[in-house]
């Protein structure tokens, strides 16, 4: 396979699941701003810092008030990480190699953005909103399935997948981190209010929730929610399983001697974490998830490269939140 098809299938996948969390996080912060008390500080600031768009979102808007904030996530064609703009980016990268998926594919893609494209900007208002999320959502379900269900096993079928993981890994760090901040008592025996509520639509915006109560089986708390979303083996969306995704995959490709000892320690660190000194103290959670964070980056940098050369212009914006992390590697 070339290095250029590879490396559009593997942007591909990643705008796509990005737009699918993108869609859940507004989402699930929609129902949960329902269900608090107005004076609870939660906003719709947070939702900013977990995408990595600060410093685009400060140029563009002065207040985070949730019709900005919605706005920007979802019909922002110059936020790179909105929802209509990875949507775009996704079938631009598959535009030029559409001919090594099944048609269906591309199909799929092309119509998902064309009908985002249409609807978004009415669908930021409160009253269509959630149809609007929901239909993005059952999109990108619908082309993982498809992928799933229609793509060979070989080469392009690895590259997306290592795309997909690499992203869902990665977005549940932010989450963690953002959310954590403000959910984590200083004291552990302390009882914030509303912090049920809260890590359930942590768990929510991930799609666990009800696999938590049915593996974990103890009521919603901090370091339950942690140790299953850092460490549980089973949960897709955990980051321990998404880097054995991408390990498992990538004993598919040759030379992949670097990248995959990269992972590997990479999981290491999360599957050794003690989960309970990180949940007592935010501040060390804060430093372990960019600790993450930095390691991602380098599975990303390590495996663009061994396998693409990004020579075609075509769009590639990864979302950073860790501040000591200052690579981006492409036309950002």
């Amino acid at each position: 396979m070339l290095s250029r098809v590879a490396e559009n299938l593997y942007w591909m996948a990643r705008y796509i699941e990005r737009a699918e969390d993108t869609a859940r996080l507004l989402s699930v912060n929609s129902h949960l701003m329902l269900d608090l008390p107005r004076h609870l500080p939660l906003g719709w600031a947070p939702l900013i810092e977990m995408t990595g768009t600060l410093e685009a979102f400060n140029e563009r808007h002065s207040s985070f008030d949730e019709r900005s904030v919605v706005h920007f996530l979802c019909a922002d064609a110059q936020n790179g990480s909105s929802i209509l703009a990875a949507l775009a980016s996704a079938r631009e990268n598959l535009r030029t190699t559409r001919d090594v998926v099944p048609r269906e594919i591309w199909e799929e893609v092309n119509q998902l953005y064309l009908s985002v494209a249409e609807h978004a900007e009415n669908g930021v208002s409160p009253r269509r909103r959630d149809t609007f999320l929901k239909s993005v959502i059952r999109g990108c379900q619908t082309l993982t399935g498809l992928i799933e269900g229609t793509l060979s096993y070989g080469p392009a079928r690895t590259f997306i997948k290592l795309g997909r993981h690499l992203e869902r890994a990665d977005m549940t760090t932010r989450i963690v981190d953002v959310r954590s901040a403000s959910l984590l008592p200083q004291n552990p025996e302390e009882l914030l209010p509303f912090e049920n509520l809260q890590w359930m639509s942590v768990l929510k915006s991930l799609t666990a929730y009800q696999m938590y109560r049915q593996q974990v089986r103890l009521r919603v708390r901090g370091p339950d929610v942690l140790r299953f979303l850092l460490q549980d083996p089973n949960l897709p969306r955990s980051i321990a399983c998404s880097l054995e995704t991408v390990g498992h995959e990538l004993q598919l490709l040759p030379r992949q001697d670097r990248v995959a000892a990269t992972v590997s320690l990479v999981r290491a660190d999360v599957v050794d974490a003690d989960i309970q000194a990180l949940a007592h103290s935010p501040s060390k959670l804060h430093a372990f998830v960019d600790e993450l964070q930095i390691g991602f980056a380098a599975i990303h940098d390590t495996l663009s490269a061994t396998y693409f050369v990004n020579s075609d212009g075509v769009p590639r914006v990864t979302q950073f939140q860790s501040q000591s992390h200052t690579g981006d590697d492409d036309n950002d």
